[in-house]
């Protein structure tokens, strides 16, 4: 079935919307990330997870992000969706695999990502320090929640980079989003390269844990932020043009 006039314009009107959110997002963020880095209890941020700044005087601040990156990641799926519906409106059902598999693994990410506000991390200290030690890594889960917060935090951050694997190759094999695929390869990239320095340091040098985190998380942050700039930059009808600046 064909998307009708109505539809595609207002189609149009949600992806730019949705872009517009996810892109702040990303910038909110981040800038949260930073100020809390200069607050109390000051934790490393090479050396310490980022989960570790929702434990403290302003850990609600940090589980408020958390549950923000999830909506981030809603409205950059709504935005890909709209764009996938928008520009191919022969496709409303079924839409391409690689689009389905990579939204809905992105999706999942961002539920993740909302679930660790409500399972806060075990941070390292002197108390079970042995433990990480023994254990040979830098994270610890010596509580229920806290193992909780380390398996939802690797599984999304697993199925976040899995689906842009995903989106990049169906924004190459679709050619939407010319202008934005270049960037989207690039921290599909970074972010494997984070995966593996990860992997590296929860194994070989648990000193230098936070940082891969933050390599990672720059990688998804960079290709949803580029990604949903690409979209934002799309054309609209000239119906949808007069109608989105009311």
């Amino acid at each position: 079935m064909a998307v009708n006039g109505m539809s595609a314009r207002a189609l149009g009107v949600w992806r730019r919307r949705s872009a517009t959110a996810a892109m702040a997002g990303v910038l909110l963020y981040v800038l949260v990330d930073v100020v809390l880095q200069f607050l109390p209890p000051h934790y490393s941020a090479i050396s310490g997870a980022e989960s570790n700044l929702a434990v403290g005087p302003y850990g609600w601040v940090m589980n408020l992000n958390f549950l923000g990156r999830a909506v981030t990641s809603g409205a950059a799926v709504g935005a890909l969706f709209a764009t996938a519906r928008t520009n191919h409106p022969g496709a409303r059902v079924p839409s391409p695999r690689l689009l389905s598999a990579g939204l809905a693994l992105f999706a999942l990410g961002g539920v993740c990502s909302g679930v660790l506000a409500f399972f806060p991390t075990d941070v390292v200290t002197a108390e079970n320090d042995v433990a990480a030690v023994a254990a040979d890594h830098g994270v610890v889960a010596v509580t229920t929640a806290g193992t909780v917060h380390l398996v939802v935090a690797t599984v999304g951050f697993v199925v976040a980079l899995v689906a842009l694997v995903l989106l990049t190759a169906w924004l190459y094999q679709s050619g939407q989003l010319p202008a934005a695929r270049g960037l989207a390869l690039a921290f599909t990239t970074l972010a494997m390269l984070g995966l593996l320095f990860l992997g590296l340091s929860l194994t070989v040098q648990p000193a230098l844990l936070g940082l891969a985190e933050r390599v990672c998380l720059l990688g998804i942050l960079g290709w949803t932020y580029s990604v949903a700039a690409g979209i934002r930059r799309l054309h609209l009808p000239s119906t949808e043009k007069t109608r989105d600046r009311r």
